[in-house]
């Protein structure tokens, strides 16, 4: 299983980016795809999740009505839409995958991407 993050870079707050997480050797509609973010000094904390049996999607509250996860079967890919940043959000983003019962508990996940840096600067 391999997953890969990218879509990261530098942006203005009030800006967007879009992440992707191209995933091989694992077929989303079985398990759950989700998207943690590690900030400097601080501890890496779940950001969003969806499941890929019914599409059922998770936000922590930070994220609310700014960020939105989507998923592509056909190319077996998680997108994550990211709207109106704020300095806050900068961190390193990864992707997971597994069968999680609680969306952002990171041991509940097998398997990971490397990270891709969001920085949101003026």
């Amino acid at each position: 299983v391999q997953l890969q993050a990218s879509g990261g870079g530098l942006v203005q707050p009030g800006g967007s980016l879009r992440l992707s997480c191209a995933v091989s050797g694992f077929a989303l509609e079985n398990g759950a795809i989700g998207w943690f973010r590690q900030a400097e000094g601080k501890k890496r904390e779940g950001v969003s999740n969806i499941k890929g049996s019914d599409g059922t999607t998770f936000y922590v509250n930070a994220v609310k009505g700014r960020f939105t996860i989507s998923r592509d079967s056909a190319d077996n890919t998680v997108y994550l839409q990211m709207n109106s940043l704020e300095p806050e959000d900068t961190a390193v983003y990864y992707c997971a995958a597994g069968w999680p019962t609680i969306p952002t508990i990171e041991s509940e996940y097998d398997y990971w991407g490397q990270g891709t840096q969001v920085t949101v600067s003026s």
